[in-house]
């Protein structure tokens, strides 16, 4: 991949995109109902002073900050957002595009002022883990809605956090306030598509020195996790289930057998512990 240029990263894009096209058309994809994409970001830490285009981010680790977008089966066509997108361009963009959004926000001086706007009745209580107590709540925040989930220790454990922690996103989504804060919540499944990419198909470090060639390597890491979740979706029929990819490798891909033709027939013969022969 070291010889790899920048033509031929678009070409693997292309690639990736062409393959996309026809796993959503034989039943991957969304179809005509609604969708949720989820956006993070992640760091694949790099060593060493060679590193074409690693930098210091945020997190202080050199490496390269990667944008990713997951698709969620669920909600209408939804951007949902942690606060690292929060910005005016952000919110003006899926305007733009005319996405709906859920965008979490910092607790800046505004928005803290915002909150403190909300009356004490307005507050209902939702459904939360024991030893906590959770309310939720919205008020106007720049045009947008700010809903507001506050959350409280309760028992032995009050003493170490006695006050109430705030959590806010802005959105212009239908909805109440509890049920929008429910699915805003979802977008931690971001987090496990992010888990799966660095550990199930190595995108945890990026390998070579040269940009375009772990360019090369983030198409194909991500192509690898799309075609073992198209696998999980039309194969299995795992729909609303996380298929982990080392999962998938150690019970389907990596078993030992073999293909004798029969009849005019190929049959695929499987250790008899798993499975007694499939027919393919």
């Amino acid at each position: 991949m070291r010889a790899f240029t920048f033509g031929h990263v678009r070409q693997l894009d292309q690639l990736t995109e062409q393959l996309l096209t026809r796993a959503w058309a034989a039943g991957a994809g969304p179809g005509d109902a609604a969708m949720t994409i989820d956006l993070d970001s992640t760091v694949c830490e790099v060593h060493g002073y060679h590193k074409q285009g690693a930098a210091y981010g945020y997190t202080h680790t050199l490496g390269y900050h990667l944008l990713l977008a997951t698709r969620a089966d669920t909600g209408e066509l939804t951007m949902r957002m942690d606060s690292r997108f929060w910005s005016a361009k952000t919110i003006r963009a899926c305007r733009r595009h005319q996405l709906r959004y859920s965008i979490t926000v910092r607790q800046t001086t505004p928005i803290r002022a915002a909150i403190a706007t909300i009356d004490e009745d307005a507050w209902v209580q939702i459904v939360y883990p024991d030893g906590g107590l959770a309310q939720v709540a919205e008020t106007r925040y720049r045009g947008d809605r700010l809903i507001v989930r506050r959350t409280r220790l309760q028992g032995a454990h009050a003493e170490l956090f006695p006050n109430w922690r705030y959590h806010a996103f802005v959105t212009d989504r239908v909805g109440t306030a509890v049920q929008l804060d429910q699915d805003h919540r979802r977008h931690a499944v971001v987090e496990l598509a992010i888990r799966d990419l660095k550990a199930g198909v190595g995108l945890r470090h990026c390998p070579s020195g040269k940009f375009a060639a772990n360019a090369a390597w983030l198409l194909v890491a991500t192509l690898a996790h799309n075609l073992l979740r198209w696998i999980a979706t039309i194969g299995l029929g795992a729909r609303q289930e996380l298929m982990v990819a080392k999962t998938l490798r150690r019970t389907l891909l990596s078993l030992p057998g073999r293909i004798t033709r029969s009849a005019r027939r190929l049959v695929l013969h499987l250790p008899a512990r798993l499975a007694l022969g499939a027919m393919v």
